[in-house]
């Protein structure tokens, strides 16, 4: 090819080019800028396929395994492992879909508290039941955002001594941090105060649901507005999937299959100021 021939044809290429420039790769795009419009919209609540889903409220090491498989064994019940429904999130990567969202009537929070229902939605109609309910420890944490998510909502609170908590708590860890420990329980038991005081939740005890289940369960049941079953209070002979950690407790104690007295706590143990308050206040017999 001549030069002139080669010129035209590098021409024509730089030409092209220019009309035509690279498609950008979307995947790149940093993600949406803080501060946007569509950042600061908040959106209406979308209809929910779970209406009144039921949560238990409670500290950790507090029976809320216990309370799950006893509930799990009742024919219209749906009681499943800890769902962690608080550490589902949805990510919005690019600048435009937030907006994209916002035209939809959606924001961020919004879309996870779509995914949250939608999960639980999915459980129930596998298991044919026609209650769920989520037993997770932490959504004690965030029970102002699931009262927003779900106002119909029913919610079982749970206490335990703190003082149990804390020698539960200190015996199931390898090198307890005791500081941190105490202010795990501390932490836990301000929110599920908070709910007691804020929530028409029916509110339970860990040592009444073992020293008389079939009162609690009773009471339980109407509450949710099921009638009671006998078969209950015979949870090891139903499949309540496997007790491993992260999932809920995976004692023997639970793996027993039977409903074992509580532990008490330590009376020499000397609670701190703010949870033997707490303590008095749940009725529990403080030094």
């Amino acid at each position: 090819m001549s030069a002139i021939g080669k010129g035209l044809k590098r021409r024509g290429r730089l030409m092209k080019e220019a009309v035509s420039p690279p498609r950008r790769n979307l995947d790149a795009v940093p993600a949406p800028r803080s501060g946007s419009a569509a950042e600061t919209y908040t959106a209406p609540r979308a209809p929910r396929l779970v209406k009144s889903p039921v949560f238990v409220l409670s500290s950790v090491r507090s029976g809320s395994t216990l309370l799950r498989v006893l509930l799990n064994s009742h024919s219209r019940i749906r009681a499943p492992h800890e769902m962690h429904l608080r550490t589902l999130h949805v990510e919005l990567t690019r600048d435009f879909t937030a907006e994209a969202m916002k035209a939809l009537e959606l924001d961020k929070e919004e879309l996870e508290h779509v995914l949250w229902d939608r999960v639980l939605h999915l459980e129930l109609i596998r298991s044919g039941k026609d209650v769920i309910v989520d037993k997770t420890p932490a959504n004690t944490l965030i029970w102002p955002r699931l009262r927003r998510c779900w106002p119909d909502a029913r919610h079982i609170v749970l206490l335990r001594h703190p003082g149990a908590v804390i020698t539960s708590l200190t015996n199931r860890r390898t090198d307890p941090d005791h500081e941190a420990i105490r202010a795990e329980v501390l932490d836990y038991s301000e929110k599920l105060e908070e709910a007691r005081q804020s929530l028409d939740a029916h509110v339970i005890t860990y040592e009444e649901l073992t020293a008389e289940p079939e009162k609690t369960t009773r009471g339980l049941c109407d509450y949710l507005g099921v009638p009671w079953e006998s078969a209950m209070l015979d949870y090891g002979s139903k499949d309540h999937g496997t007790f491993r950690p992260q999932l809920g407790d995976w004692s023997s104690t639970i793996k027993s299959g039977r409903i074992q007295p509580a532990r008490a706590a330590d009376p020499e143990a000397k609670l701190p100021p703010r949870l033997a308050d707490l303590a008095k206040a749940w009725g529990y017999p403080v030094e």
